[in-house]
């Protein structure tokens, strides 16, 4: 089954031979402020551009539309095994299978999409992995998920795709109390900002907690959202520019 031309779908050779990939917004059918590809059912989009988009993302990966995996993301550190595509979407954030098949797929627009897999053992999966998620567990969690379904820890690999840097990225002092409160060398993911403002590494935090876990190998692919806003959305980016909703970028993988 071809990809459609226009679609632009970051990859990474550590995740290879499995189908999968980062989906810019480019080759859409949304519009206005959701111009390109929109795959968020929560936006205030068209549905019926949102469902287009989706099939896009389907096609892409030679599943059909109803494979497509997703969630109700909640920002937490649930896990959910999938045998079968959901339907209708669990509250979670994050997917693991053995199933081939089915694709997995997470919704974002600055937190952490974060791919996941063990090519051997025949497992995969998928986290929203925001600062709240990172922080309750969900990347561990998700690796814990994937040992039970007979992944080796040390085989697996993470990537994290399109999120957030640093340098766009300022909280508040009750934001970094809360990281050192948790522990004191969390000290190094934050760097001065404005005033009593601080400057949030998010990428580098995940690749810490992912790295303490034990996987095997673990990157990001090194594009801000919000930096780049011809091929990303970008939840921050839109809310200073006073826009009412923002569009949410799709990454996924199947077996």
């Amino acid at each position: 089954m071809p990809v459609p031309m226009t679609l632009e779908i970051l990859q990474s050779d550590a995740l290879r031979p499995l189908r999968h990939g980062f989906f810019t917004r480019k080759g859409g059918a949304s519009s206005g402020i959701f111009a390109g590809l929109n795959c968020g059912p929560g936006s205030s989009d068209l549905a019926e551009a949102v469902a287009i988009n989706r099939a896009r993302v389907a096609q892409a990966l030679e599943v059909a539309p109803e494979a497509l995996s997703t969630l109700h993301q909640v920002h937490s550190a649930q896990v959910v095994t999938v045998t079968d595509p959901l339907a209708p979407r669990p509250r979670a954030d994050a997917m693991v299978t053995a199933t081939p098949g089915v694709a997995l797929a997470v919704l974002t627009a600055d937190c952490q999409p974060v791919l996941f897999a063990d090519a051997g053992a025949g497992v995969i999966g998928a986290a929203h992995a925001g600062w709240r998620g990172a922080f309750d567990g969900v990347l561990e969690a998700t690796v814990d998920a994937m040992e039970r379904l007979g992944a080796r820890r040390a085989q697996i690999v993470a990537v994290i795709g399109p999120t957030i840097s640093q340098a766009a990225y300022e909280v508040g002092p009750e934001f970094v109390d809360s990281f050192l409160d948790d522990d004191r060398d969390n000290a190094r993911f934050f760097a001065q900002g404005r005033g009593d403002r601080a400057l949030f590494d998010l990428p580098a935090y995940g690749l810490a907690r992912l790295r303490a876990a034990g996987v095997g190998h673990a990157e990001w692919t090194r594009h801000c959202t919000y930096r780049d806003p011809g091929r990303f959305f970008s939840y921050r980016r839109a809310t200073h520019a006073g826009e009412a909703d923002y569009g949410r970028l799709m990454s996924a993988i199947r077996l």
